[in-house]
């Protein structure tokens, strides 16, 4: 073992070089328990916070037209803006979520590293050029390139909102809760902080704050993750096999951690867990948005080339990490379980295994760094999706449907800000009332919306010719309605939540994606072909240019030059 000295020298070095110079994934961090206060993270939470405030004032000077407060004028280059995918990405769930998966599960957890990660190729391949080359400021601008304006604007800004506010509240929820374990603090004033300092970043930096915010964020993950992984098997000689072997000999279920089936039990919620994964991640409002920061298509590319190079070295570290706390967190049960019993769980829950880890690799000073991140995590999150949310409302309905595109850009950008400030307060109110309840479905509805009623939409709308606007908006309502109706009448619903018989819940598998995706798609394909109205020709007719321009960018928004 690392002596204790040793292991805080280590992390005190760890902690001032990065102090000088974090819900996506359906993790639920329940009714946890307040802690003592932890003065070491609230104060490196505060240098941080300090940072991200005075960039913030520096990105203000930037953020002057609408341009800049969406998209930081087109300004950010391809390795920025991976690196802010990463970090808008890489929730607090991931990195608290996964690694107690697999501290729980052992080898199924990787079931969510791998469908997270997964997505990013379909991006890569089918998305990023043509979104960049297609859209100007939200994915709405792509979907309704060639159709009728108002009723797919209004439907994709519906769908963005959707998807917001469902990840929204699971992120604000995890942010009470995870504070009040690590910092100490009230859950509500928790809440009330996470919602203040979402609202300063967008309200006057814009996308220029934000993006630094996940840069810094990414960052910051990154290195407090690496350092654990690489303390994890220093102990064992860096050999995973012999942290594995000691994995299942130490867990209560020994070998069957190795195996899958533990956490997703038959096959179809199988397929459509990992459909939701996949495909959700292609129609996520707050990520899609990261597209139209970057001045070119290739710089769209690359940054997605980045993004999935750091998210899939994260993903690797969770699984180290989660074997890690399996080995380490046993070996001193009265440090890190409830009364010293290891029947009774983790202290704080089983979210809570990175956190400990933290603790068991690094002393109290890596402890409160590893908890100003997951703090920081959840704040370059929650900023990306209020900035999404935003746009949605002010681009997609205020400019372009109430406005018919006739809009200034201070009086969108005034509607912006308005919206920010609407929706911060909206998110404070949800946070507080939900803090009781489980919030694991509302992250697995977030995606199986988005790769059921966003995903369908762009996709055929960009790569087919026959799409037309009465599909669209038909496949994408059916599969948005269907989404929720069958995740309402799922157990983690109908039953976790509504408080049902055990076994009355009408819908058996653990996501709706295969059966809502799969019903968006067959509405779009048969409304699309039945559609032989005049407009539906003259659609028909502009897909040619469309593809060009999707294809070579002729045409394509500029960068407005700074």
């Amino acid at each position: 073992m690392i002596s204790k000295s040793t292991r805080n020298a280590l992390a005190l070095t760890l902690g001032l070089m990065v102090a000088g110079g974090a819900i996506a994934a359906g993790a639920d961090l329940g009714n946890t328990t307040k802690q003592a206060t932890n003065w070491v993270a609230i104060a490196m939470f505060g240098i941080f916070v300090a940072g991200t405030l005075w960039i913030t004032k520096w990105a203000a000077s930037k953020t002057k037209s609408a341009a800049d407060f969406y998209t930081a004028g087109g300004g950010i280059t391809g390795f920025q803006n991976g690196l802010a995918i990463a970090g808008d990405y890489m929730s607090a769930a991931s990195f608290l979520g996964i690694s107690g998966l697999v501290f729980a599960n052992g080898f199924d957890g990787l079931i969510f590293s791998i469908g997270w990660l997964v997505g990013w190729p379909v991006i890569t391949f089918l998305m990023a050029e043509r979104l960049r080359n297609l859209g100007k400021f939200t994915f709405a601008d792509v979907a309704a390139y060639r159709f009728a304006q108002t009723p797919m604007r209004s439907f994709a800004a519906t769908g963005s909102l959707v998807v917001v506010a469902f990840y929204m509240i699971a992120q604000m929820v995890g942010a009470g809760q995870l504070i009040k374990v690590l910092f100490g603090l009230e859950y509500t004033y928790a809440v009330i902080i996470v919602g203040v300092l979402m609202m300063c970043y967008v309200l006057f930096g814009g996308m220029t704050a934000t993006t630094w915010v996940q840069i810094i964020k990414a960052c910051l993950l990154l290195t407090g993750a690496t350092f654990m992984a690489l303390a994890v098997l220093w102990q064992f000689n860096f050999n995973p096999e012999a942290l594995f072997a000691k994995a299942v000999e130490v867990h209560t279920k020994h070998d069957a951690i190795m195996a899958p089936g533990a956490l997703i039990k038959d096959p179809v919620s199988a397929i459509s867990v990992g459909m939701a994964l996949m495909f959700g991640t292609a129609g996520l409002p707050h990520i899609l948005m990261r597209f139209f920061t970057v001045p070119s298509a290739k710089e769209a590319r690359k940054s997605v080339g980045w993004a999935t190079t750091w998210i899939g070295y994260f993903y690797i570290l969770t699984f180290i990490i989660g074997f890690g706390a399996v080995v380490m967190l046993t070996q001193a049960p009265e440090l890190y379980y409830v009364d010293g019993d290891l029947a009774k769980g983790l202290k704080g829950g089983g979210n809570m295994a990175a956190i400990h880890l933290a603790n068991a690799v690094g002393g109290n000073v890596f402890l409160g760094f590893i908890s100003a991140v997951a703090f920081a995590t959840i704040l370059a999150v929650v900023a990306g999706l209020t900035l999404s949310g935003a746009s949605a409302v002010s681009h997609d309905l205020y400019a372009t449907v109430f406005k018919h595109g006739n809009a200034d850009s201070a009086a969108e950008l005034r509607v912006s800000k308005i919206t920010t400030i609407c929706l911060g307060i909206v998110a404070v109110f949800l946070g507080i009332a939900f803090e009781k309840e489980n919030v694991a479905y509302m992250v697995m509805l977030a995606f199986a919306i988005a790769c059921s009623a966003n995903f369908p939409v762009l996709f055929m709308a960009v790569l087919w010719k026959d799409c037309t606007t009465k599909g669209a908006v038909a496949g994408g309502v059916v599969g948005l309605i269907a989404s929720v109706g069958l995740t309402i009448l799922s157990a983690s619903v109908w039953e976790a939540v509504l408080h049902n018989p055990k076994g009355s819940a009408l819908f058996p598998y653990s996501s709706p994606a295969l059966f809502s995706m799969s019903a968006a798609f067959l509405v779009i394909y048969l409304v699309s072909k039945m559609d032989n109205s005049k407009q539906a020709q003259l659609e028909r007719s502009l897909y040619p240019a469309q593809k060009v321009r999707s294809e070579t960018g002729i045409g394509a928004a500029a960068a407005s030059g700074h």
